[in-house]
């Protein structure tokens, strides 16, 4: 088995981390939060205190944080990833970041013999869960086929993409269709509603429709029911939007849909709704129609 170092355990790298740990792999881990490593840590994972300690006690290092300042965060400096990497040795970063930030990482990470992988995954906590997430990876085509029996523990689909950065550039590519997806279908749910059907009803219909990618049809229930716990919540999805159209705008491509829900989803934040999960654009459109005991109002809505 490898031993494997992960570098960010939380709600989607913590899920991950435990599938590794479950196949039998000696994994090191370490997190900014240690006590979300607690369970981990009795299933059998070996704690350590710094992304430097953890890079250097595993042949394949991995990371999954929020952003690109997350990212820095973690691997630079005398206690980070980049401390503890040397010849021969794997870096994985499964972070959503830019494009440009995971490349210009991958040229330092070059620069101390090891290679790096992006890997990106589309898919929210129960496909971390399963193993079920879909994983986009650019990177060099050897240390792909190394790491690849191990992406496949994490992702039912596992795609090379291409160079380094390529990878997060086809991952920014779904998920702008995901938010596109969720704002509109939660504009045509409202408008049902507001004619007097029934949402329910509507959702069963629409998603058995043309329209009912398996994305949609996952994420409904949510629209009608917001949970208290985000699969993959408003800001975070506002991030790799932004992400996006900073992509779209460095390769000449126009995003229109993309800058609309931009737009919208700074409106969901402004109401409260930031750490609630992307389904939450229902009961956004619902307070945006100015009618309070309106469908996605009268759901419960987002924190002040």
């Amino acid at each position: 088995m490898t031993t494997i170092g992960f570098v960010g355990l939380g709600a989607m790298g913590g899920r991950m981390a435990g599938r590794l740990v479950a196949a039998g792999h000696e994994v090191y881990g370490t997190n900014r939060t240690a006590s979300k490593a607690a369970g981990l840590i009795e299933r059998g994972m070996r704690w350590r205190d710094t992304p430097r300690e953890v890079a250097e006690a595993a042949s394949v290092v991995f990371s999954m944080v929020a952003d690109d300042t997350a990212l820095e965060a973690i691997t630079t400096g005398p206690d980070g990833i980049l401390a503890g990497l040397g010849p021969s040795k794997i870096y994985v970063d499964m972070s959503t970041v830019s494009p440009r930030t995971s490349q210009e990482l991958a040229e330092r990470v070059r620069s101390r013999g090891a290679r790096m992988l992006d890997a990106p995954v589309s898919g929210s906590v129960p496909a971390a869960e399963d193993g079920s997430l879909a994983i986009m990876v650019g990177g060099p085509q050897d240390a792909f086929r190394t790491v690849e029996p191990l992406l496949r523990q994490l992702g039912r689909t596992v795609t090379h993409v291409g160079d380094n950065g390529q990878g997060l550039v086809l991952k920014l590519a779904i998920n702008i269709s995901l938010g596109v997806q969720t704002l509109a279908f939660s504009e045509g749910l409202l408008l049902a509603e507001r004619g007097g059907i029934d949402p329910k009803l509507a959702a069963d219909v629409m998603t058995g429709s043309a329209i009912g990618s398996p994305a949609l049809k996952a994420r409904v229930p949510l629209m009608l029911d917001l949970p208290e716990e985000a699969w993959f919540d408003v800001e975070l999805m506002q991030k790799d939007i932004r992400l996006a159209l900073q992509a779209g705008h460095a390769l000449g491509v126009p995003l229109p849909a993309t800058a609309t829900t931009d737009e919208i989803l700074t409106v969901a934040r402004e109401q409260g709704y930031g750490g609630r999960d992307l389904a939450a654009l229902f009961q956004v459109l619902a307070r945006m129609s100015g009618a309070p005991d309106g469908a996605g109002a009268s759901r419960g809505g987002g924190s002040a």
